[in-house]
């Protein structure tokens, strides 16, 4: 075990702390990084005023910008020089080689990368610059406040823009959980380091084919100073084009010799904004150069790790070298520990003070926070502020840090933009340009969309249909300045198979921009083009003729009611009659007389009651009380039968051919779809081939139904919802729909994959859809729909059966059954000394109560 080895000088009473420092020192930026670095210490040191305890020794070595010359001197300062803090390097791929060594030693490294932290890879790792992850943020409101729906990135294939594009798609798609900027990037524009002016020129007229018009640049001055230069010369810095730059130019422009603007009038750039104050002019005045935000990031991250040291005190800053083996094999496994890592990052987490570069500098989660960023404007020789952008508030033309608002992406809080070309309006981003729209040419259904059937394929044409005309509508309501021709469209001859699919997929091969007509949203379809949201509902469905039957069934009268319920009504009738005689027959003449006079007048009764034609008297009470309740249910039961006969009479006659798709799958009947159409895929699953037939028009439909299935014609057809509404509106008496619907999305219009233009059409029709403008189209160029497509409004009325009446009979019966009740006991009663009789059997009593109760009861106020 070696003993501990303690790197710890004493001068003038302060301890001096071995802070390394890796940076190219033959560039500009590195020159000027570390002469602000010792500024900084400069100043630390004489804010003190000589009572500090503490003193950062720097040990300076040069990177030679090189990744193994960064790790190298990297190495060294930990293992020979047992630093206890490492300020640099500069770039991502140096701080890669570097981070690893940093968590094994516990020596904190101070990194000026500025590519977003996206993980805590090590816990000693410092950020002292801020992400572009926040400016991507910022482009993102600016897109969203202009509208723009599309933006092509211009960047270096580089470790930089490896850091900065993942954020770039994320932050086009939301700015935060209320505004969603609803931006795509369509191309990515990758430029090599070294490009030469003819790849930037062959790059750069491919860019000008595109129809997107606002671009984003990220790369240094120098190659973006080349960029757009030849943009200017090929006519990109034109009216029209909106070219944003990010900080990766703005930032370095004070350090490129005679940097000229000229070709880049009307640019938007991002850069990190610096507070005004003291002791940034005071700063300016002593530095006597051009500087810029990285010479103040150092200054104020060696400000901060002075301060953190400072705040740790006298206390040793030590290295372990006790796990150091002389036989290691290799530099790498020979270094030491330090002792006060983890202190010390504790203590740089904590650090918090106002700095040059910003109103707070904080470490926070290891990265400098981006609170502010200004947006500029270049014009002439110099830039001009419009604006700024906070995390808080968003996009702001003026700072207020007391009165934050809620975040905005709004155009009216930035200044006035002078764009490419000196236009007085704001770019739309997209180049105007005609589009060619495709329109089916068909011979049937001319409703939704009819071209001129003789003309020539892929001639410009002037459609006329309810397709057409929303389409027209939803074009004057969008924001893009679009111009657009119609192009016929039409099959090889004797070729029919998937028209519609054809003529769908000639968008994503190019041939057009869009297609409009009576198209059914297709998932299938949708693998390859874009939709917009439905214009119509549809659905497919299936239609059947009507029979021709005028129930001349001479038993049709009997249908009314189901059989159950006849045969409970007569026993009723008979049941009531029986219980109107016992009850009446020892007091009313009228139910008096020969055996067969009472079952007759009985019966007659009872039935009588369905035409309230019964003349006979009824006496008691009981019977009366029966008598009124049988009266209700008789006209109840007499009211629905007419009102059944007169619906089976009258509606019978819409009664469908064939009740169901199974019965035409069963019986092997012929069947057609509208030809072209996605409806072919449908029919042929459930019927054979040969047994399939197509029509194009409406009178060819009803030509095909008026052979029949059995001389060549069809027993059912298959088409959309919209299309038979046109078919039954022009034969209402003829034919009706059966089940099943198949559902659909309906129609709509086709883009190509991503387009803008989609999504914005799509709005439109929310638009029209929310007002009266697609219903009055609908009523204008589609025949008004009098006819209801559920299949079950054009079935005749069902019978009707025992259990819609089944509370009548009981209450009927309940109450007959208490009046006998009721009779029984009071003639028993009566009866009374019959039954005491003694010496005589039980059947002879019973035979005495019969002849009893068959005599006429004296006592009755009826004799």
């Amino acid at each position: 075990m070696t003993e501990l080895q303690v790197a710890t000088a004493r001068n003038n009473g302060a301890g001096k702390i071995p802070i390394g420092v890796v940076l190219d020192l033959d560039s500009r930026v590195g020159k000027e990084r570390l002469r602000c670095i010792n500024m900084a210490l400069s100043d630390f040191y004489s804010y003190y005023g000589g009572h500090y305890r503490t003193r950062l020794d720097l040990r300076i070595k040069d990177s030679k910008n090189d990744v193994i010359g960064a790790a190298a001197a990297a190495l060294d300062l930990v293992k020979n020089e047992h630093v206890q803090a490492i300020i640099g390097p500069g770039n991502l791929m140096q701080e890669n080689f570097i981070i690893d060594l940093g968590k094994k030693s516990r020596v904190p490294i101070i990194s000026f990368a500025t590519t977003p932290l996206t993980s805590r890879r090590s816990p000693y790792l410092f950020r002292a610059t801020q992400s572009h992850s926040s400016q991507i943020k910022a482009i993102a409101a600016i897109v969203h406040a202009f509208g723009w729906r599309e933006v092509v990135p211009i960047f270096v294939d580089n470790e930089s823009a490896e850091g900065i594009i993942p954020y770039l798609s994320d932050a086009l798609e939301e700015v935060d959980a209320l505004e969603e900027v609803d931006a795509r990037i369509p191309h990515w524009s990758i430029i090599p380091p070294g490009a030469t002016d003819e790849e930037v020129k062959g790059e750069l007229y491919n860019l000008k084919k595109l129809q997107t018009t606002v671009f984003i640049v990220h790369m240094d001055p120098t190659l973006g100073s080349k960029v757009f230069d030849i943009a200017k010369e090929i006519g990109m810095m034109s009216e029209g084009y909106v070219w944003i730059i990010t900080d990766k130019m703005t930032n370095l422009w004070s350090l490129v010799d005679h940097f000229d603007t000229d070709s880049m009038q009307g640019v938007l750039a991002i850069r990190n904004y610096v507070p005004k104050s003291n002791e940034f002019d005071n700063f300016k005045v002593r530095w006597k150069a051009k500087l810029d935000i990285f010479g103040l990031w150092a200054y104020d991250a060696t400000f901060a790790l002075a301060k953190a040291v400072e705040k740790l005190g006298t206390k040793n800053f030590s290295f372990d070298v006790s796990n150091v083996s002389g036989s290691a094999r290799t530099d790498l496994e020979s270094f030491g520990v330090s002792q006060n890592g983890p202190e010390l990052i504790r203590a740089l987490s904590s650090i918090r003070f106002k700095g040059l570069s910003s109103e707070e500098f904080s470490l926070v989660n290891g990265q400098l926070e981006s609170s502010v960023l200004r947006i500029v404007n270049v014009n002439e020789n110099f830039e001009r502020g419009i604006g700024f952008w906070t995390s808080k508030s968003g996009l702001v033309k003026r700072l207020d840090f007391e009165n934050v608002t809620r975040n905005s992406a709004s155009k009216a809080n930035l200044g006035t933009i002078i764009w490419p070309g000196d236009p007085q309006s704001v770019p739309e981003g997209w180049k105007t340009q005609t589009l060619k729209i495709g329109v089916p040419v068909k011979n049937g259904f001319i409703e939704f969309v009819e071209a001129p059937n003789d003309t020539s394929p892929n001639s410009i044409v002037s459609p006329k249909g309810y397709c057409i005309a929303v389409f027209n509508a939803t074009m004057k309501t969008i924001k893009y300045n679009v111009t657009y021709n119609f192009y016929a469209f039409k099959m090889p001859d004797g070729e029919k198979t998937g028209y519609y699919d054809h003529l769908v997929y000639q968008v994503a091969y190019g041939k057009y921009d869009a297609v409009v007509g009576d198209i059914s949203i297709r998932a299938e379809r949708s693998l390859y083009v874009d939709f917009t949201l439905p214009f119509m509902e549809s659905g497919v469905v299936i239609v059947v003729p009507i029979k021709d039957d005028e129930n001349k069934n001479a038993w049709v009268f009997l249908k009314p009611l189901t059989c159950d319920l006849w045969v409970a009504s007569g026993c009723f009738f008979v049941f009531i009659g029986f219980v109107i005689w016992v009850l009446e027959h020892r007091i009313n003449g009228d139910f008096r007389g020969p055996p067969s006079h009472h079952v007759g007048t009985s019966l007659w009764f009872s039935f009588s009651t369905m035409v309230f034609a019964h003349r006979e008297r009824v006496v008691s009470n009981s019977a009366r009380f029966v008598v009124v309740i049988w009266c209700f249910v008789v006209l109840i039961l007499t009211q629905s039968y007419t009102a059944s006969l007169a619906s089976l009479l009258t509606v019978q006659q819409l009664q469908p051919s064939v009740t169901d798709l199974n019965e035409l799958v069963r019986k092997g009947e012929n069947v057609a779809y509208q030809d072209g159409t996605f409806v072919q895929g449908i029919v042929q699953k459930f019927f054979d081939p040969s047994k399939i037939k197509t029509f194009k028009s409406v009178e060819d439909l009803d030509e095909l139904f008026t052979k029949g299935s059995a001389k060549g014609g069809i027993a059912a057809a298959f088409d959309e919802i919209p299309y038979m509404n046109l078919f039954l509106e022009k034969y209402p008496d003829k034919y009706t729909t059966i089940e099943p619907t198949f559902k659909t999305e309906g129609f709509g219009f086709v883009f190509p994959k991503g387009s803008p233009l989609g999504a914005e059409v799509s709005r439109a029709i929310l638009r029209l859809s929310e007002g009266d403008t697609i219903k009055n189209l609908e009523e204008r160029y589609l025949p008004k729909r009098t006819r209801c497509l559920d299949s079950r409004t054009s079935n005749s009325s069902k019978s009707l059966g025992l259990e819609s009446f089944w509370g009548l009979f009981l209450i009927t019966g309940v109450a007959a059954i208490l009046a006998l009740i009721i009779f029984a006991a009071e003639f028993l009663y009566e009866q009374r000394e019959v039954l005491r009789a003694s010496g005589i059997s039980i059947w002879k009593r019973i035979l005495q109560l019969i002849r009893n109760f068959d005599l006429k009861d004296l006592t009755s106020h009826a004799f």
